[in-house]
């Protein structure tokens, strides 16, 4: 696993007052962009396989993309990269590894041949300090459909319009991404061709981001490389050959949240797994190294850092950058529940923020459950706000900012809008939205450009 220099990431100048307040002011005050709907369409309309599946998405998830963008300052998209390779030094650490492997599943010690894991995600919040990490994940989705949201986003003023991304640019991303599949099979298998994949979850179509499957569909056939949308169970193994409908599969795209294959459905795939039958990816090897809640513990604890050799430097911008986390452990009821006004419950192994409570919501019944599972809590953080103008009336919504990753570098950056505790899709006007940094802006949009209501 690539690791970083041994002092990469607290280099960063702290921005002016003026940087900080800058994209914090476009997020409440501007309006002149929104998201081009027929554009979006026709995005979607330019295959048959996509314009149905464009359909089906407005009549299923009508609130799957946000109807404008979040605005982050350059400073911040630094920092939070900055601390994803603070994160990916440490867990190159033998010592690390070690210690979090050893309450891990005897399938998550299995190396994956090699392979890193596609499409890790780092989420943020950002509001007015500095970005805090609540989560990694290891099968995140959306990035795929966020790079045809930012292609079907309109500007009003030219100070706006300059942080739009063009087209060449979206294509160098959606490249990105194929070559990152091509990389984790290239990790497993060497110099042999790639021929054929597999995008998998349980019961595909009924999934909410299926649209995003047919999309990683379209874009891997465009690029010569065959692949077919499948459950798990519609495999066959023999002879040390995965294959599906009689065609023999070399990668799977690993999208179910059953992170360690214990699931009686996912039998053949966790032997094929195990045995080199196929490359798979993310897995669960990755999933133990990164995004089990409980790695925010040691990655916001300096004790624990010190002892696993983790440098000054890099110490220093995880504790600045992590929220405090800790183990819920029965000892500590007490503690923990005159403390959780302050804190955020989460089930160590969970993930789309199912099952998460803020503290300052909990029952007294939701409170027996987080003691009964397995749950960290970690010092609550504010998300960010992004204002919505809709009738005439702006209200506030959250976000979170999401960096989707590979092997510790930062490929695409997309945000989240929602109200009540996490993330959702059913907020009308949220969902998915693209990031704008104001960095190359030469003037405050709120100031020349006139809002546009959505």
């Amino acid at each position: 696993m690539k690791s970083s220099p041994s002092e990469p990431v607290d280099l960063i100048q702290r921005p002016s007052r003026f940087q900080r307040q800058r994209a914090q002011s476009l997020n409440q005050h501007c309006f002149c962009i929104s998201l081009d709907a027929s554009e979006l369409e026709r995005a979607f309309g330019a295959n048959p396989e996509t314009r149905d599946v464009y359909s089906l998405m407005l009549k299923k998830q009508p609130h799957m993309f946000a109807a404008l963008p979040v605005f982050v300052s350059r400073h911040h998209l630094d920092r939070m990269a900055a601390i994803v390779q603070a994160v990916q030094a440490v867990v190159a650490l033998p010592a690390y590894r070690d210690l979090v492997l050893a309450e891990a599943p005897q399938i998550a010690h299995f190396d994956a041949g090699g392979a890193r894991g596609v499409f890790m995600s780092f989420d943020f919040h950002v509001a007015g300090g500095e970005p805090q990490l609540i989560e990694i994940n290891t099968n995140a989705g959306g990035a795929l459909l966020n790079t045809a949201l930012a292609r079907a986003q309109r500007a009003c003023c030219t100070a706006v319009a300059s942080m739009t991304p063009d087209s060449a640019a979206l294509e160098a991303t959606e490249q990105t991404f194929v070559d990152m599949f091509v990389a984790e099979w290239r990790l497993a298998r060497g110099e042999r061709v790639l021929r054929r994949l597999a995008i998998v979850d349980d019961d595909p179509q009924e999934q909410f981001l299926y649209p995003e499957f047919v999309l990683f569909r379209q874009l891997f056939l465009r690029h010569g490389i065959d692949a077919v949308i499948a459950a798990p169970t519609s495999f066959q193994l023999q002879s040390g050959v995965l294959s599906h409908d009689g065609k023999p599969v070399d990668l799977v795209y690993n999208r179910l949240t059953d992170f360690m294959l214990d699931e009686p459905a996912h039998a053949l795939l966790r032997t094929a797994y195990l045995e080199g039958a196929m490359v798979l990816t993310p897995h669960p090897h990755a999933h133990a190294l990164y995004a089990n809640k409980r790695n925010l513990v040691v990655f916001s604890d300096a004790e624990r850092l010190r002892s696993l050799g983790v440098s000054e430097n890099i110490l220093q911008t995880l504790l600045g950058g992590i929220p405090k986390t800790e183990i819920v452990d029965a000892s500590k009821a007490d503690s923990l529940w005159s403390r959780r006004r302050g804190l955020f419950f989460k089930p160590a192994s969970g993930f789309g923020g199912r099952a998460a409570y803020r503290g300052d919501k909990l029952t007294k019944r939701a409170w027996g459950e987080v003691l009964a599972g397995e749950y960290v809590a970690q010092a609550l953080v504010a998300p960010g706000e992004r204002s919505l103008e809709r009738d005439q009336h702006v209200r506030p919504l959250k976000f979170d900012v999401r960096n989707y990753v590979y092997d510790g570098d930062v490929q695409f950056v997309t945000a989240r809008l929602y109200q009540g505790q996490t993330t959702n899709s059913r907020t009308p006007g949220g969902g998915f939205a693209p990031v704008f940094t104001d960095a190359d802006a030469g003037t405050d949009c709120t100031l020349v450009c006139h809002p546009a209501r959505p």
